[in-house]
């Protein structure tokens, strides 16, 4: 369905570093495994920007090790146990998000939210952050059979929500999002403010707009207004 205020039918977010600021909650919980082995916890602004990678970028940031060390699956389920016992505890959306929201709720323009977080922890932090009933869509990385990079997850958000991709946008702080946004035709639109991975900058990953706050995302949506 159009709307008459904007020339998309509808917008899909990733979750952690694009609609809530999560790292607080990821961090503290990849700094228990440090701490259980007595080693001593990083600095969060160090490990802050391996948050859009989940378990596998914060570990890895940690410890200094990939998938394929032995000790990594050990260290992510421990991870995980870690991080479900507080999941919402400095975590909240990022400033402007909740207007962002309001606006296009206001408008009657869906959005939705496609993240690789599983949804062991997406359904209950979306369900306490009061943003599941809202959306018209979410998405996790266990959802379909794939994950981002791959463009299943938002096609398949699109199709819950009866949107065309084609005429959407998909918002995300990592370049996987972006990836994911084109394969699935969607025009893209990289967070800035986000974690933005520890690897290239935003402004090489080819997406359609870059925002560095999240009420710029409001002059792409509703171009008549601004």
């Amino acid at each position: 369905m159009s709307n008459l205020l904007s020339p998309y039918h509808g917008v899909f977010f990733d979750l952690d570093g694009t609609l809530a600021d999560t790292a607080p909650d990821l961090v503290a919980a990849t700094n228990k495994l440090l701490v259980a082995r007595n080693l001593a916890p990083k600095p969060y602004t160090e490990l802050r920007p391996c948050a859009s990678a989940g378990a596998r970028g914060l570990i890895g940031g940690a410890f200094g090790i990939g998938t394929d060390h032995p000790d990594f699956i050990e260290l992510r389920d421990e991870f995980f146990i870690n991080y479900e016992k507080a999941l919402l505890v400095d975590s909240k959306l990022f400033d402007g998000i909740d207007h962002l929201l309001q606006q296009m709720d206001e408008a009657n323009l869906p959005w939705g939210i496609v993240t690789n977080k599983s949804e062991r922890f997406t359904n209950p932090l979306v369900d306490l952050m009061g943003l599941r009933q809202r959306s018209a869509s979410t998405v996790s990385g266990d959802t379909t059979p794939h994950s981002k990079p791959h463009p299943e997850p938002i096609l398949h958000a699109a199709r819950v929500a009866n949107i065309d991709p084609t005429k959407s946008i998909y918002v995300g702080d990592d370049i996987r999002d972006i990836v994911a946004g084109k394969a699935a035709g969607m025009h893209t639109v990289a967070a800035a403010y986000g974690y933005c991975g520890c690897n290239e900058p935003p402004e090489s990953w080819g997406a359609d707009f870059i925002i560095n706050n999240p009420l710029d995302l409001l002059k792409i949506i509703f171009p008549s207004r601004a």
